[in-house]
């Protein structure tokens, strides 16, 4: 064989490789590798002629990059949990309507419980379900005599110092959603006294959602806020831990949607297609996914003791995504200025309060009179459990458009504000109860 015929061979082998892959879908999501990937496999098996690329993204990244690259998109998907997230992107005009096949479409309920599935306006559909607990390191909890915890409010208790852990909502779309539902279900006071309190007990605020369970199944931590399927994959792999959805909880869809003006929406649309199909959903049950699948009737194939979000029975919490759109970037930079970045003086507050407490304790049951010191622990409460804007102020559309895109000056004005107050709040709390 002449050079020039095996020139003309490779270049012909190499122009056959394009041709097989000379169609593609590129997604953007915030999804674990474990779930991605056996999508990517399964799609790709059944639509050889397609490549799909993965951009993976945590939940406000990706919105930012669908944002950034708006004028000419690179990306067909976007595929995330946080449905207030795609609230944002659709507000923005980011998202490529859709309607979907009737054979998929009949399988699927419009609601669950007071919730949507789909976007009524077709521009982003549920493909799982979500819900948001608490998960814990049974191995853990027994060396250290923890109640195992039901409900949120029950990760307020001095015996969990130090053994808590989550991520900041600013880094995670789910945890922003678990703050919301802990704000809207207790109410903005109630709420904020009970974030403040779970996370004076917090011995880290990870920077990623995965490392609450990972610290958890490796013992780092006893205790984590997860999102439903962190737990029950980690269930299902035999690790262990254990998962409770608490009674005040939204069951909520984790969504897909197609990106406005992306290059390959042909494409993009089997890849919806098939992860709403009956064998795309069957999927969501693998042990290292873990998911709840939005057809009911699948249920009956679901693994010995899997969740059916269908049939169960919670408490019906108030949850308005559109109070939680409005306020999104607002919710996650209060938290940041006075939980994530004030998280060792917070820690530092509730340690001393918690010691005073134990000290009044023994006094009163000497017969003493402490009703001075239960007046001035009352006060340290208050002020390391007070959030320094108002619910009204929290929802005004005047005050959340700063929050809305790029940094600014009145952003940077408020953050300033909420910082100082709670720096000045936790040190005078701290000061009281020493």
């Amino acid at each position: 064989m002449n050079k020039i015929s095996a020139f003309v061979i490779i270049l012909a082998l190499v122009l056959s490789l394009q041709n097989i892959y000379a169609d593609e879908v590129v997604i953007v999501t915030s999804f674990p590798k474990e779930l991605f990937e056996a999508y990517k496999a399964a799609f790709e098996a059944k639509y050889p002629s397609v490549n799909v690329v993965i951009k993976s993204k945590k939940t406000s990244a990706a919105v930012a990059y669908i944002r950034e690259t708006a004028s000419k998109p690179d990306s067909d998907i976007v595929w995330a949990s946080a449905v207030d997230a795609f609230a944002v992107l659709k507000e923005y005009g980011l998202l490529e309507k859709y309607q979907l096949p009737q054979d998929i479409e009949k399988n699927i309920p419009e609601n669950i419980g007071p919730y949507p599935i789909h976007d009524p306006d077709n521009t982003y559909f549920g493909f799982a379900l979500s819900g948001y607990g608490i998960m814990w390191n049974k191995l853990y909890m027994q060396a250290h005599r923890l109640k195992e915890p039901k409900e949120w409010t029950d990760l307020t208790d001095p015996s969990y110092y130090s053994h808590l852990s989550m991520s900041a909502p600013s880094r995670s779309g789910t945890t922003h959603l678990t703050v919301e539902a802990i704000l809207q279900g207790y109410g903005w006071e109630k709420g904020w006294e009970i974030l403040l309190n779970m996370a004076g007990n917090m011995a880290a605020i990870t920077e990623r959602s995965f490392g609450v369970p990972q610290g958890v199944i490796n013992g780092e931590f006893g205790v984590g806020i997860v999102i439903d399927f962190f737990g029950l994959s980690a269930i299902a792999s035999e690790q262990p831990v254990d998962f409770v959805y608490p009674s005040v909880t939204p069951i909520v869809p984790a969504n897909i949607a197609l990106v406005k003006n992306g290059p390959n929406l042909k494409n993009a649309r089997k890849f919806i297609q098939f992860l709403l199909s009956e064998e795309g959903q069957l999927l969501l049950f693998d042990p290292a996914i873990s998911r709840l699948p939005v057809i009911p009737k699948l249920y009956s194939k679901a693994p010995k003791g899997f969740p059916n979000p269908f049939e169960m029975e919670m408490q019906e919490s108030e949850f308005d995504i559109n109070i939680s759109q409005e306020r999104y970037g607002l919710i996650n930079s209060l938290f940041d200025q006075v939980i994530t970045f004030r998280l060792k003086d917070l820690r530092q507050a509730w340690k001393a309060i918690y010691e005073a407490e134990e000290q009044i304790a023994k006094r009163k049951s000497r017969g003493k009179n402490v009703s001075k010191e239960e007046a001035l622990l009352k006060e340290a409460r208050s002020l390391v459990t007070k959030v320094p804007i108002s619910e009204k102020d929290a929802n005004d559309p005047g005050i959340n458009q700063n929050f809305a895109g790029e940094a600014n000056e009145i952003q940077a004005k408020y953050e300033t504000q909420w910082d100082s107050l709670s720096k000045d709040n936790y040190a005078k709390a701290k000061k009281i109860a020493m």
